[in-house]
């Protein structure tokens, strides 16, 4: 039998332990939680693309829901990404070829200075798709969005056939796009597989999350 004065140290070191693991784990454990929340909230591929309406530069509403039975090439997207700045060229050719074949491209911008800075990069690069300014709610949709460029090619069934984080080929996303038309025309569902990126993503500010 141990002595009051013996247990009440063994108590101690136990206490002391447990505050210790406590102090060193809870980090993690904290952290584990959060990454299996943000995974329970991702948008993956073969999951439905999230509604959303949020306004153009003219004040007009956009809603995805209202592009359901095309092809719809979503991509959130910045003036500042440099990444960004070497798809959209292609995204206009595309909006151009397949258009008529029911496709279209939506550019969400994440930039903070909003309108002002969009409508002068809108107007010189020609872009000849929608484009609206995202907010914290379509960010929290999309599984938040942390790294620029992130797209999202859906089907017309409104379910994300392909996710990319990054920059991909222009051929990959020539191909995705005519694969969904094909798929659309014949009544098949695409194979959903995301393809990687061949630049890495540019980092979204964190500021964003506080807008």
């Amino acid at each position: 039998m141990y002595s009051p004065a013996r247990r009440r140290v063994f108590t101690g070191i136990a206490l002391a332990s447990a505050a210790l693991a406590t102090y060193l784990l809870g980090p993690v454990v904290l952290h584990m939680a959060a990454q299996a929340i943000l995974a329970s909230k991702a948008i993956t591929a073969s999951r439905a693309a999230p509604d959303f309406t949020l306004n153009d530069a003219k004040g007009g509403r956009l809603r995805l829901a209202d592009y359901k039975g095309k092809v719809v090439l979503l991509n959130f997207w910045a003036t500042w990404c440099g990444p960004c700045k070497v798809e959209i060229p292609w995204f206009i050719e595309f909006q151009k070829t397949y258009r008529a074949q029911g496709f279209t491209v939506l550019g969400i911008s994440m930039d903070e200075d909003g309108w002002k800075v969009i409508n002068p990069y809108v107007a010189a690069e020609q872009i000849n798709y929608p484009i609206v300014l995202g907010n914290e709610k379509v960010n929290v949709a999309y599984g938040g969005i942390e790294a620029l460029p992130t797209t999202f090619v859906i089907g017309k069934d409104g379910n994300v056939a392909y996710l990319h984080q990054g920059l991909v080929s222009k051929g990959d996303y020539q191909k995705e796009i005519l694969q969904l038309l094909k798929a659309s025309a014949n009544g098949q569902a695409a194979p959903a597989v995301p393809s990687a990126s061949l630049w890495l993503p540019i980092r979204f500010p964190l500021s964003f999350a506080n807008r």
